[in-house]
């Protein structure tokens, strides 16, 4: 597998610049904030500097930068090239353990909040934030749960925080098996807060995930799945993961539906 460059990791978890997939013509804009909708077709991102090394490197990668707000345009191809670029996982690795990942929602890019607040922050509308706290904790907001499609009124609070979760497209214990075995922990840390492999989720739809891989489990909402899809690969990508049979599959299957 050809590795993926160096400096376009570290954009990748350094930057707040993660997946939204809209049509664009022959090709799919990726960058700027998950659209909150389970459609994809009415996703409306918002864009997110990325920087001239960053710009650089994903170029490298095949990326192309389309403007200066940093979104980035690919063809329709190039995530199923991305992953027939996957290399298969010969075996996979035993004895996960999440105190491996570091801190539990580390403020990995030092920007004085933690990333469950970040992605709240991110993912939620019509936020509200607890005084004082120079708007990072989320007090209150409105969730439109991409892999239900459903609607979820959140409030933070011992018991109804739980309501709204932050899903691992690729869950930590996954990438433990895939490849994460043998990163650094400073590297698992920064997986495990990556902006790009997280988004907040209807609570017990991400229990009921677990540390599934794409072949045992997919977003109960169908509309959802090539955003999850395209998702997932995009982190293998980044990450440099292995990838087992059956979620070859149904990744393979399930793009192969998404169109252009």
């Amino acid at each position: 597998m050809k590795k993926t460059p160096v400096a376009l990791l570290v954009a990748l978890l350094a930057a707040v610049v993660v997946l939204v997939a809209t049509q664009l013509g022959g090709g799919t804009v990726f960058g700027g904030v998950l659209s909150p909708s389970p459609s994809l077709s009415s996703a409306a991102p918002v864009p997110a500097p990325v920087s001239p090394s960053a710009r650089a490197s994903l170029e490298a990668a095949g990326f192309a930068v389309v403007d200066a707000s940093g979104q980035l345009v690919v063809s329709g191809s190039a995530v199923e090239d991305a992953l027939a670029d996957v290399d298969t996982a010969s075996r996979v690795a035993t004895g996960y353990d999440r105190e491996l990942f570091g801190q539990r929602w580390a403020d990995v890019d030092r920007n004085g909040c933690d990333t469950r607040n970040d992605v709240l922050a991110r993912d939620l509308v019509g936020v509200t934030f607890k005084p004082g706290t120079r708007d990072c904790v989320v007090l209150t907001g409105v969730l439109h749960d991409l892999y239900t499609g459903t609607t979820i009124d959140f409030q933070r609070g011992e018991r109804s925080s739980q309501l709204v979760q932050i899903d691992h497209v690729v869950p930590l214990a996954w990438g433990w098996r895939h490849g994460g075995n043998a990163w650094t922990p400073e590297q698992r840390e920064q997986f495990a807060n990556d902006p790009i492999n997280l988004q907040a989720v209807d609570g017990a739809t991400n229990s009921s995930k677990s540390d599934s891989g794409p072949g045992d489990w997919m977003p109960p909402a169908a509309a959802s799945h090539c955003e999850y899809a395209a998702r997932f690969v995009l982190v293998l990508m980044a990450y440099d993961l292995t990838l087992d049979d059956a979620d070859r599959q149904e990744l393979t299957s399930t793009l192969g539906t998404c169109g252009a």
